[in-house]
C-alpha cells in the first residue's frame, strides 16, 4: 500500500438514544407533574428534568405570580389562601390542557383533589420526598414562604410533612432525594419514570 492511499474505515456505530429522548416519545401526550413540600428541589429538578427528556418546563408559583401580577406572599396577604388555591388550581389545569411539558408545583397544589384529577389524566406524577433537616436547611435560605410565617417554623414543617404525605404518596413515582446532588435527583427521576413507563407497557 502506498503511502497515498487511503484506508476505508468502517462507520463508527451510531450511539444508543438515551433514556430522556425515549421517555418523551414514550410519554405520549402525557406532561411530568413533581409534587413535594416547600424545599424539595421540584423547580431546580424540573427545570434539569426537561432539559434532559427536551420538553418545556413551567413553574406554577411563578405561572401565578405572571396570571395575578402580585408574587405568591403578596397574594396570601392581600387575599388569603383559598383565593391563592383557587388560582393555582385553574393555572395548573389550564397549563396541562396544553402540550406536554415538565411542571413543578406548589407544596399544597396536590392537596387539592380537582388537580390531583386533573394530573392523573393529563400527567405522570413524582413525588421528590425529601427528609425534615435538609427541608428546613434549604426553606431557611429564603424567606418567602407564607406557610413558614409562625413562630415555630420546625414543628410548623413536621405538621406539614405529617398532613401532606399521605396525599403525596398517591403520586404515580417516588423518588427519595435526601439531600443529594440535583443532577442525582434528575437521573433517579429519569431511572424511575422508565421503569414506570415499561411496566405500563408490559400491562398494556
Amino acid at each position: 500500500m502506498g503511502p497515498q492511499e487511503a484506508v476505508e474505515m468502517p462507520p463508527a456505530p451510531l450511539p444508543e438514544p438515551g433514556p430522556g429522548p425515549l421517555l418523551r416519545d414514550r410519554l405520549g401526550r402525557r406532561s411530568v407533574v413533581l409534587v413535594g413540600l416547600m424545599g424539595a428541589g421540584k423547580t431546580t429538578v424540573g427545570r434539569r428534568l426537561a432539559a434532559r427528556v427536551g420538553l418545556p418546563f413551567r413553574d406554577a408559583d411563578a405561572e401565578i405570580e405572571a396570571a395575578a401580577g402580585m408574587t405568591v406572599p403578596d397574594i396570601f396577604a392581600a387575599f388569603g389562601e383559598p383565593s391563592f388555591r383557587d388560582g393555582e388550581r385553574r393555572v395548573i389545569a389550564r397549563l396541562l390542557a396544553g402540550p406536554p411539558l415538565v411542571l413543578a408545583t406548589g407544596g399544597g397544589a396536590y392537596m387539592d383533589p380537582e388537580t390531583r384529577t386533573a394530573i392523573a389524566q393529563h400527567a405522570i406524577s413524582v413525588w421528590l420526598k425529601v427528609d425534615h433537616h435538609t427541608l428546613m436547611r434549604r426553606v431557611r435560605r429564603r424567606s418567602n414562604r407564607p406557610l413558614l410565617l409562625t413562630p415555630d417554623p420546625d414543628e410548623t414543617m413536621r405538621q406539614l410533612m405529617a398532613i401532606r404525605h399521605p396525599v403525596y404518596a398517591l403520586a404515580d413515582v417516588l423518588v427519595e432525594s435526601g439531600d443529594w446532588a440535583h443532577d442525582r435527583v434528575v437521573e433517579e427521576v429519569v431511572k424511575m419514570l422508565d421503569a414506570k413507563l415499561a411496566n405500563e407497557a408490559v400491562s398494556a
